[in-house]
């Protein structure tokens, strides 16, 4: 057991499916089903019928210790699909369970998925658990980022004690194309390692896969910086990974918006359009 205090008496397991579907022109959330506090708004087309946007939305808004989240998205052939989410995820401080989240991401051929969560905010004294594994198949484009805040920086928390356990994995017709796993440990070497996070209380990850990505897609994202912080690409064999390490999640995001803006029509043939739930 972590040393920390109690375990908590109450946690939420919530398990979220949803499944796309393409109609004639239009893709249409063709499936849905939810289990305890994790839910879908309706659909919404701000681009068209083409691609469908959707919010995932946790009512409890923050994630404790022993709570266990769950959610899996299909793409059927030639769909297209655009998910966010309301506001930053809160990882709260654990009296000695863990807390878990689990994505699990699967697009068929044709079809494109844009996974483009807020950030989360990992706070002093959590232990904290995120996986995600993206599986797609033939000519399946995905677009995702992910953004993770050490500490409330914005009252001058920082993360001393806890835990934070990640890990990614993309695959490619059964192929392993990328993968990542990671541990910080609150107050840890890591955390202040010019190696690691060099005391920067911000990370984040851009990932992009399409089978067309090419050395100038690379050359054009380098041209990009971010506004604070320090950013970077890399390009591997089927996979374009943009970094970010800084002081500001609302940085961190804007650098990879900026990724997302210039390879969206390159690879998927659509200029980007931002859910307007980022601009409320």
């Amino acid at each position: 057991m972590h040393p920390a205090a109690a375990i908590p008496l109450v946690s939420w397991r919530a398990e979220l499916a949803l499944e796309f579907e393409r109609r004639g022109p239009r893709t249409v959330l063709a499936a849905r089903r939810h289990e305890g506090p994790l839910v879908v708004q309706k659909p919404l087309y701000p681009e068209g019928g083409e691609v469908c946007h959707a919010i995932v939305v946790h009512p409890p808004a923050g994630i404790a210790g022993g709570d266990e989240l769950e959610i899996a998205v299909r793409l059927q052939p030639n769909a297209r699909a655009l998910l966010t989410t309301p506001g930053a995820a809160k990882w709260y401080r654990s009296s000695g369970l863990p807390a878990r989240q689990r994505i699990a991401l699967k697009v068929a051929g044709g079809a494109a998925l844009e996974w483009l969560p807020q950030e989360s905010i990992v706070f002093d004294g959590a232990l904290a658990e995120l996986r995600t594994a993206i599986d797609l198949e033939g000519d399946a484009r995905y677009f995702g980022w992910e953004i993770v805040c050490l500490g409330r920086t914005g009252s001058g928390e920082r993360f001393a004690r806890g835990e934070c356990s990640l890990g990614a994995e993309l695959r490619r017709d059964g192929t392993l194309l990328w993968r990542e796993r990671g541990r910080i440990d609150g107050g840890g070497e890591l955390m202040t390692s010019r190696a690691g996070l060099s005391m920067q209380p911000v990370f984040g990850t851009f990932c992009a896969s399409a089978p067309q990505l090419a050395a100038g897609h690379l050359a054009m994202c380098r041209a990009l910086r971010p506004d604070s912080g320090e950013g970077a690409v890399t390009l591997l064999p089927g996979v374009l990974l943009g970094r970010y390490l800084g002081a500001s999640a609302e940085a961190a995001r804007r650098y990879f918006t900026q990724l997302w803006r210039l390879l969206r029509p390159a690879l998927a043939g659509r200029e980007a359009a931002e859910p307007r739930i980022w601009r409320t």
